[in-house]
């Protein structure tokens, strides 16, 4: 039986706009009657992990599980948008294994932009918050971009620029790319 359903994987530094991208684009798939399913990683993180330590290790399992959960999805015809930094490429990159029709979408937007974002924003979508500035006063070392390495895509299938764009037009041009696959 051939799958008909797909997984965008939505990444980006923290502060990028992941969760209000996701959620726009959770919206507007609505509106053109396309159901699917989010899977935001902080979401999962507060179940599987709640007190979370943001380690290598756990790292692992967590996007371990979230890949998981997502080829489970799209098995059993859900389409799904992970919301999740997956800071590391192979995370994303095991997605893309595990996942027939799998497209990776990257937020590209400055890390000061990120910053700035970040400390000013009042929706944290399960978020830990505050994390820049802690990174900055030495009190964590686990924020991708900072303490920890971001490993941007090397060749998603649709970049957009996070910084340039409404969270909305980033949505639409994920959704452009989705309607390709579909």
């Amino acid at each position: 039986m051939e799958e008909s359903s797909w997984c965008i994987w939505v990444t980006g530094l923290p502060g990028s706009g992941k969760s209000v991208v996701s959620e726009a684009l959770i919206k507007l798939l609505g509106r053109k009657g396309i159901r699917a399913q989010l899977l935001s990683s902080d979401s999962l993180r507060k179940v599987l992990t709640p007190k979370s330590t943001y380690s290598l290790d756990e790292r692992d399992v967590v996007y371990a599980t979230l890949v998981y959960i997502a080829e489970l999805l799209v098995r059993n015809d859900v389409n799904v948008v992970i919301d999740a930094t997956g800071n590391l490429r192979r995370y994303r990159d095991n997605a893309r294994k595990q996942i027939p029709r799998f497209v990776e979408a990257y937020l590209e937007c400055p890390l000061d932009i990120c910053m700035e974002r970040e400390a000013k924003r009042k929706r944290t979508y399960h978020a830990p918050k505050k994390i820049y500035s802690k990174a900055k006063e030495g009190k964590t070392s686990t924020v991708p971009g900072v303490g920890q390495p971001y490993e941007p895509p090397l060749h998603p299938e649709v970049k957009v620029d996070a910084f340039k764009c409404t969270p909305q037009k980033c949505a639409l041009k994920i959704f452009e790319t989705i309607k390709q696959i579909s």
